[in-house]
């Protein structure tokens, strides 16, 4: 069992037209989207490519191919409420990915759904503490380059902070 998660990584604005792609409507900021995968202590297992601010955590995640590089490795993921309808299967098949449940207007959530999100919170606690240690990086908050670039400075500070969390 893996953790599922996102985060927007704040950066410095970029100029011209290339500015536009990095803005994150949700969180009203500049950044760069990271998806991670994490074991139950918080250790980054796995980091996707860096994908622009405006792109949402459940596309990235269908762009890559998660959830069938998921269930070929035999693993299942713990997500937040952020990834709902991510795992499209069959109803007889395993799940990839175990999310919450979402209330309604119209339709509350009844206290055993408020029980079970409870308990996946507490599970997922981990998965924001890797975020955080990987956010410590100061050179990841004066980013201004192409996604792709920033790919090639994140994956390498997973190891570090993995390396710097374990001492």
């Amino acid at each position: 069992m893996v953790l599922l998660d996102g985060t927007l990584n704040r950066t410095r604005r970029r100029t011209g037209k290339e500015n536009r792609k990095n803005y994150s409507g949700k969180s009203k900021c500049h950044g760069l989207l990271v998806i991670s995968l994490t074991d139950g202590r918080g250790r980054l297992l796995w980091v996707s490519a860096v994908r622009p601010g405006r792109t949402s955590e459940i596309t990235a995640c269908r762009h890559d191919q998660l959830t069938a590089k998921l269930r070929a490795a035999g693993l299942g993921a713990i997500a937040d409420l952020g990834f709902v309808g991510l795992d499209d299967s069959s109803p007889d098949a395993d799940l990839a990915v175990i999310t919450g449940y979402k209330a309604a207007r119209n339709r509350p959530l009844t206290r055993g759904q408020k029980l079970s999100n409870t308990a996946l919170a507490a599970v997922r606690a981990p998965v924001e503490h890797g975020f955080a240690h990987l956010k410590n990086w100061r050179v990841l908050g004066k980013v201004r380059t192409d996604p792709t670039w920033a790919t090639a400075l994140v994956r390498p500070l997973r190891v570090l902070t993995n390396r710097e969390v374990s001492r």
